[in-house]
């Protein structure tokens, strides 16, 4: 069976991966500068830590600049994040919080796995 845009597939992945990073870094936003909704955390803390990552993985994500790298840093950041916030709760990612993280660990996983890809600054450096 053929893909209905698999034609289009590259540019999906590059859209894909600026609104995962760009969604990302507005979590971070969040904790480091209190903005949309958010409260300001310590910035020498674990939240504040966990901040820094969101914001400029985030970013270094939706740029395609080290995309693999800060993706697998990301992807890091967030089974940290359900391991240790979450499971608690109980194992069902639906019924303890932890849906949100498990799906960017994942989705930072592929990002890191495959690249930045096209539209990205990693591959203008690397012409």
């Amino acid at each position: 069976m053929t893909t209905v845009l698999g034609k289009y597939s590259d540019h999906l992945y590059a859209v894909l991966r600026f609104i995962v990073g760009a969604s990302f870094a507005v979590h971070g936003a969040q904790k480091l500068f209190g903005i949309l909704g958010g409260m300001r955390v310590p910035l020498l803390s674990l939240w504040g830590l966990a901040g820094v990552i969101e914001f400029f993985g985030g970013i270094l994500v939706a740029i395609g600049l080290f995309a693999s790298v800060a993706a697998f840093v990301a992807s890091g950041e967030m089974a940290v994040a359900f391991f240790t916030t979450h499971l608690p709760k109980g194992f069902w990612p639906i019924l303890n919080g932890g849906e949100l993280a498990v799906l960017y660990c994942f989705v930072f996983l592929y990002i890191a796995a495959h690249g930045a890809g096209i539209c990205s600054l990693d591959r203008r450096m690397h012409r």
